[in-house]
């Protein structure tokens, strides 16, 4: 518990107002869309992409009363009733109160980073120590400068073992989440090419992330990856590996089917062997860390054999998938704590699809009836949460059923919550299911979620928010963004996709017919919507949904406007489009004055934006006739501004026209296919992909040589060949042309061919050359500019082409 009073003597501000010295801190904020609890909460205005000193008087309309500003904003700032501290940099000073909170913590810390497996290693030491230890962890993957502070925040006496991730992107991160974490043990787990683009060589980025245990006991780490380890002499280094030489050496690898590695193993001269459930090398790799962990920590062999033997596969992500009756299902079922739950929720807030929200929630390991702390924290969180309804499942949580004033019902247990379900209406909700990995919530998602084959199309949200970032961040002050959601969000999705941007605050969405729009509308978007296509027919639809037509000729005009005038409206927002050039839609530049004349002589409709689309961006041949093309839309705009009299947007600009034409800004921008990881036209932006095409096999055959494969005959092996048949064809999106060898498949990070003939519902791929089983997963698009470069079109069809059976699943890790 900190006063405003405390954390103004850790900070040492150049300047503050203390209008309330005992005001009580409990919250850090640095996020005005995610505000719980404002009167407990601290506002740091952090600089990064978005400056948050622009959202210092949202912060107080939401009930923000204590503030960190950075030294040279805002000097002459009045927030009535507020206390503000003002410091040279926002983002030092939240660190440094994370810093004083994890100093208080007398109990081991340990760290963990490498470039990958920190999360699955966090997750499986909490699993195997908790017997013993009261733990806590850093939620999900926080483990960035900012992720780690708001992990240690959270670090109390309750606990007496913390496990905290790092994650460095590039030199000289590291310092600063040691001075943070300062562990008393550390792991570094396995060292791969993620981030590489950040450090010269492997060598430098290991140097950098061993920085993290400068001051630590104990150092874990596989000595493959450091054959001459410098660190200062009072740690321990704790190796393991094939080696003689290390202090865990394994001896020896035997593989037990498909399910499991008998691993022999020796230390202090003894051999004992444990059996590990998987078979990857990436999960053994991680589980022997994990021995290495407990034996440094005193546990007998025994007892490392028996726990590991129970590890489980983690899923480190929450999924929004689509449920039955109408309902969206937010699965994060692998874990709970009121960390994760605060997350969790969150999520659940940007969901506007369904006005009933339903929490699914499990008792919460290590929280007892007595602890009123964590009893309190769960009852706020649940009151600012907007949910409408609360499942209890578990001893614990039942017994406060009484204490929650929105309707809460409550199980002893899962089963007892699912004989009960067939009596239980969920339709037209969103469902957040949290529970602990002991009550095997995956069992509810099985009932809630429709059900479909196993193709799916996997959408990455954290992927999506960081490209809307990285095309934002090449954009001056001022300028909007308009992000396009046409075609299902170019086969991503439609109100899934359109709540993550409506969070991010894009200005405008686009779809191409009313009735996405009017889609739109029904899953609780708000956001201004273009529609590009307005049809006659969708006139109604249009006004009463609040959607805004795009104009794009004399009769459409023409039309629009008499309905208007039939209802009496006035002001209407419209987009008129000008053709300058890639002569698809749009008025010709010599047709403006035509245009002014009806304009002006009415207000049923009101001119919102003014637009045209540049034809060939992306093609440095056609430069000039680019220039031209802003060129004439400027002249336009110009003409009808001064005619009409009041301003409005101007944009030209799409996906190509931000990489490539700064000068084509205008007022605003169109992000199209760049949103989401394809970008034609540049290789040094950092997107992400952010779909993923995924199915599995369902049938290996073993044929000889001259059989053929498929429709027609058309695949005629010339040798004895293993077949994989899976399930996705041309219904899917899957197109013909991939028939025959010309379709490339990944199957465990190996590329194999189709053969034959693609079929509607299915296909078969030629895998005489790897290691496959039946039930192995396949990504359909290795690299999807390739694929649609070897059937002659372009990444935008293979997209909007996949099918609607084809089920999407979205994740926010």
């Amino acid at each position: 518990m900190y006063t405003i009073s405390d954390i103004s003597e850790i900070l040492v501000p150049k300047r503050s107002i203390i209008v309330h010295h005992k005001s009580i801190i409990q919250n850090l904020i640095y996020d005005t869309r995610k505000i719980v609890n404002a009167e407990t909460g601290l506002f740091f205005a952090l600089i990064n992409r978005r400056d948050g000193h622009d959202f210092i008087m949202d912060a107080y309309s939401k009930g923000i009363r204590n503030f960190v500003l950075q030294n040279d904003f805002q000097q002459e700032l009045i927030l009535p009733d507020a206390n503000v501290l003002w410091v040279a940099d926002t983002f030092l000073a939240l660190q440094a109160v994370a810093e004083t909170q994890r100093m208080k913590f007398k109990s081991p810390v340990l760290g963990i980073t490498g470039s990958n497996g920190k999360t699955i290693v966090k997750e499986w030491l909490f699993q195997l120590l908790s017997p013993e230890y009261k733990i806590y962890r850093s939620p999900k993957s926080y483990n960035s400068q900012l992720g780690v502070a708001l992990s240690l925040w959270e670090l109390n006496e309750q606990y007496n073992f913390a496990i905290i991730e790092a994650g460095i992107s590039e030199v000289g991160e590291m310092e600063k989440l040691q001075k943070m974490i300062k562990p008393t043990h550390g792991v570094l787990t396995n060292i791969g090419v993620a981030h590489k683009e950040g450090f010269q060589s492997k060598e430098e980025k290991i140097a950098q992330k061993l920085k993290l245990f400068t001051d630590a006991e104990v150092l874990v780490y596989p000595k493959k990856y450091l054959e001459q380890i410098y660190m200062p002499s009072q740690i321990y280094k704790f190796a393991w590996g094939e080696d003689e030489s290390c202090q865990l050496e394994v001896y020896s690898l035997k593989k037990e089917g498909d399910q499991a590695t008998l691993v022999s193993l020796c230390f202090s001269r003894q051999f004992f062997t444990v059996k590990i459930p998987f078979v990857d090398q990436a999960s053994i790799e991680n589980a022997i860390s994990c021995i290495a962990v407990m034996i440094t920590f005193g546990y007998d062999f025994k007892t490392i054999a028996d726990r590991i033997a129970t590890l489980q596969p983690m899923e480190m992500r929450l999924e929004l998938k689509k449920g039955k009756h109408n309902t969206s299902i937010i699965d994060d079922s692998y874990s709970n704590d009121l960390v994760a739950l605060q997350i969790a929720l969150d999520f659940l807030k940007q969901q506007k699809q369904n006005s009933r929200k339903v929490l699914i929630l499990s008792d919460i390991p290590g929280v007892q009836l007595h602890d009123e702390k964590s009893i309190s924290k769960l009852k706020r969180l649940v009151a600012a949460s907007g949910l409408t309804d609360l499942i209890f499942i578990g001893p614990i949580l039942s017994q406060l059923q009484a204490q929650f004033s929105l309707p809460t019902a409550s199980y002893s247990d899962t089963k007892s919550f699912i004989d009960g379900f067939k009596h239980i209406d969920y339709s037209n909700s969103t469902i957040l299911i949290k529970g602990a990995r002991d009550y095997h919530f995956e069992q509810i998602s099985k009932r809630l979620v429709a059900k479909s084959h196993d193709t799916i199309l996997e959408i990455n949200l954290n992927a999506l928010e960081h490209n809307l970032n990285v095309y934002r961040g090449l954009l001056p002050a001022g300028v909007k963004l308009m992000a396009m959601v046409k075609a299902f969000s170019y086969g991503s999705g439609s109100f899934e996709i359109a709540n993550l941007l409506q969070f991010n605050h894009v200005d405008y969405l686009t779809v191409a017919f009313a009735d996405e729009g009017v889609d739109l509308r029904n899953g609780g978007i708000t956001l201004p919507i273009v529609v590009m296509s307005p049809d006659e027919n969708a006139f109604d639809a249009i006004v009463h949904h609040k959607l805004e037509p795009e104009i794009y000729s004399f009769r459409v005009l023409n039309s629009f406007l008499r309905y208007l005038l039939q209802q009496g409206l006035k002001d209407f927002p419209v987009h008129i489009k000008v053709d300058t050039g890639m002569h698809r839609l749009g008025f010709m530049p010599e047709e403006v004055d035509e245009l002014l004349a009806i304009l002006k002589n009415q207000d049923a409709m009101k001119v919102q934006s003014v637009f045209s689309h540049l034809a060939s961006a992306g093609n440095a041949v056609d430069n000039d006739f680019t220039e031209s093309q802003i060129h004439l839309l400027d002249v336009f705009t110009t003409k009808l501004k001064e005619e009409l009299g009041y301003s409005f947007i101007r944009h030209i600009a799409a996906t190509s026209g931000i990489d490539l034409w700064p000068s084509a800004y205008f007022d605003m921008v169109r992000l199209g296919i760049g949103l989401y990881g394809i970008d034609m036209d540049r290789d040094d932006l950092p997107v992400r992909e952010v779909s993923v095409l995924k199915t599995n096999v369902t049938q290996i055959k073993e044929l000889a040589a001259n059989e053929t494969v498929g429709y027609n005959r058309a695949g005629m092996l010339q040798r004895a060949s293993r077949t994989a048949t899976i399930k996705i064809g041309y219904a899917d999106g899957y197109d013909r042309r991939f028939g025959n060898g010309v379709g490339k498949m990944s199957i465990n990070g190996q590329l194999v061919s189709t053969i034959g003939n693609i079929c509607m519902d299915m296909c078969m791929l030629d895998v005489t050359d790897i290691n496959v089983n039946e039930e192995d997963e396949v990504i359909v698009y290795p690299d999807i500019k390739e694929a649609a470069l070897a059937i002659g079109t372009i990444p935008y069809e293979l997209l909007v082409n996949i099918s609607q059976r084809v089920k999407r699943v979205y994740f926010y890790e």
